[in-house]
Formats: C-alpha cells, sequence, structure tokens
C-alpha cells in the first residue's frame, strides 16, 4: 500500500509542478523572474510550489491581490 500512496503522491506533485511552471511562463513577470522562479520550482518542487502559490508571479487571468 506504501508504494501505491507515493506513486500518486508523486504524480500529484507531478501535475502540481506542471501547472506552476505553466502559469509562472504565462505571467506578465519580467523574464529574469521568471527563470528564477522555476529553477525555484524544479529544485525544490515541493517547498518551491508553496512559496510560488504564496508569493509568486500570476497568471494573465488571475487576480491580483
Amino acid at each position: 500500500m506504501g508504494i501505491e500512496v507515493a506513486g500518486i503522491g508523486g504524480f500529484i506533485l507531478l501535475i502540481l509542478v506542471i501547472w506552476a511552471i505553466v502559469s509562472i511562463v504565462s505571467s506578465g513577470a519580467s523574464t529574469g523572474s521568471k527563470v528564477l522562479w522555476v529553477l525555484l520550482v524544479l529544485v525544490l518542487p515541493v517547498i518551491g510550489f508553496i512559496v510560488w502559490l504564496i508569493a509568486g508571479p500570476r497568471g494573465r487571468g488571475r487576480a491580483s491581490i
């Protein structure tokens, strides 16, 4: 059972990381900022994704807080 849960968790993390990268690339942030955010999400997937959710650049369709 542990392997299946880990596999599902990894798959969900992969989907979330891909979603984050697509959102970062489509945001209105500068190119340098986009590169740094993508690197953060790729190098530290869980922590990078959480930090991006809280403080990252917003996509074109998302309202700014």
